[in-house]
């Protein structure tokens, strides 16, 4: 039979294959083309502990993932027994069982970061089901790997109930003597419990946003406005119809021109894509025009003006809109976090602000990386241009320069710019004003 060490032994070798199930005999064939060597090999750890705790954080599934821990508690009661949730790609992201079986497991790289595709472990319940995209079962012996013949797998692909991505896989693994009969049926039944909890948490996002975009309409009457997904479906327009079913592609933040010659802007409203689109036309007038302008010499709250409305920021808000005003390329959420809160600081906690701030900056907040985009104006980077042409007469410098920029934070890149910022002044002061200005600046 397929599960028996002589028989893989021969078929690995290079002998025959007879009474290996066929899916096995392709997955066996797959692996050796990869080069794998069957034996004295591990699957590699590619996530250190930082890019497992960001992909985790980042994942659809990690909301989910206590759900099927909860369900399938009964399956892994017993020592010896695993359950795992991988990503698309293979990387084992979860794993849960008890501490002695943990510790066993890792000795075969069965832990958080490994990674268990066909292409880097050859057969396995994880790498087979992601190849073949169906539940499957690997017993002992047919995995290809000899550190993983004690074992049997069983895994299952969890997938995105509206766009029908996958999105990773459900394993149960268990020691070979104590294969379980039951496990597929287990698992598709957390698997279908799985996606019908997406399917309420996306009806549940959808509710919401659909609240914050009536309210956003509200305050635009007369404008033609729309939402769509990320794949460019309208899932809403007000008025019907002024839109095809479908933009010619994603959308993306900013003016988007459509075939037909109509401009719209195009805004985010969720972090998990659905977009609001905003007509630009003769009725409502340019939708993108004012520039957005960032005080904050001498304040301890800035002020943000957009389109006419002033915004008094919270401190840490204000701290990411300098750093992102003072990087004009665009930040990723960990550069973000280093210039705020410094190496002690998590960009979960900076994803969340950014979510906070979304509302106010709209489409002005892209994102990957991270930036300001349209017009903008900071006193800062005036008083930095100023500083920057000889020529520009102490007093107007003086004038420009309220105050240190925001007193009171501590935040690493503020803090680089309010001391840089404050030295340039005081140097080009010393250097250039009259006696009794210098004086004042000198002590």
């Amino acid at each position: 039979m397929a599960g028996q060490p002589e028989t893989r032994d021969r078929a690995l070798g290079g002998g025959s294959a007879s009474g290996v199930r066929d899916p096995i005999r392709a997955s066996w064939s797959r692996a050796r083309r990869q080069g794998l060597p069957p034996d004295a090999y591990l699957p590699p750890v590619t996530l250190d502990d930082d890019e497992l705790a960001r992909r985790r954080e980042a994942h659809p599934l990690t909301g989910i993932w206590p759900l099927l821990r909860r369900s399938l508690g009964g399956l892994i009661a017993d020592p010896g027994r695993l359950l795992f949730l991988s990503d698309a790609r293979g990387h084992l992201l979860w794993v849960q069982a008890d501490h002695p079986t943990l510790r066993a497991s890792e000795r075969v790289h069965l832990l958080p970061g490994a990674l268990w595709s066909e292409a880097a472990a050859g057969t396995s319940g994880v790498g087979t089901a992601l190849a073949t995209g169906r539940p499957f079962q690997v017993y002992g012996a047919e995995h290809f790997l000899s550190a993983a013949t004690a074992y049997t797998c069983t895994a299952t692909p969890i997938h995105d109930p509206a766009s029908g991505e996958l999105l990773g896989i459900l394993d149960f693994t268990c020691p070979e003597r104590h294969w379980q009969p039951l496990a597929i049926p287990l698992l598709d039944t957390a698997r279908r419990l799985a996606e019908s909890e997406l399917e309420t948490t996306r009806l549940r996002e959808a509710a919401r946003v659909s609240t914050r975009y009536v309210e956003r309409i509200a305050r635009r009457l007369g404008t033609r406005s729309a939402i769509a997904d990320p794949q460019g479906h309208i899932v809403r327009s007000d008025p019907p119809g002024w839109l095809p079913n479908r933009l010619p592609g994603p959308p993306r933040e900013g003016p988007m021109l459509l075939p037909g010659g109509q401009v719209v802007l195009v805004e985010r409203l969720a972090a998990g894509g659905l977009y609001l689109l905003i007509a630009e036309d003769a009725a409502s007038g340019p939708v993108t025009t004012a520039p957005l302008r960032f005080q904050a010499l001498g304040l301890r709250r800035a002020r943000l003006e957009i389109a006419g409305t002033t915004h008094e920021l919270t401190r840490r808000h204000a701290e990411i809109v300098t750093a992102l005003l003072s990087e004009p390329g665009g930040m990723t959420a960990k550069a973000i976090t280093e210039a705020v809160y410094g190496p002690t600081g998590r960009p979960a906690t900076v994803r969340a602000e950014l979510a906070r701030l979304r509302p106010i900056l709209g489409h002005r907040l892209a994102s990957d990386p991270y930036r300001l985009t349209g017009e903008h104006e900071a006193d800062f980077l005036d008083l930095d241009r100023a500083l920057s042409n000889p020529t520009t007469p102490i007093d107007t410098l003086l004038a420009r320069y309220r105050g240190p920029l925001l007193p009171g934070s501590t935040a690493p890149r503020v803090l680089h710019l309010r001391d840089t910022l404050h030295e340039r002044l005081r140097n080009r002061v010393l250097d250039d004003a009259d006696p009794d200005t210098a004086l004042r600046w000198s002590t």
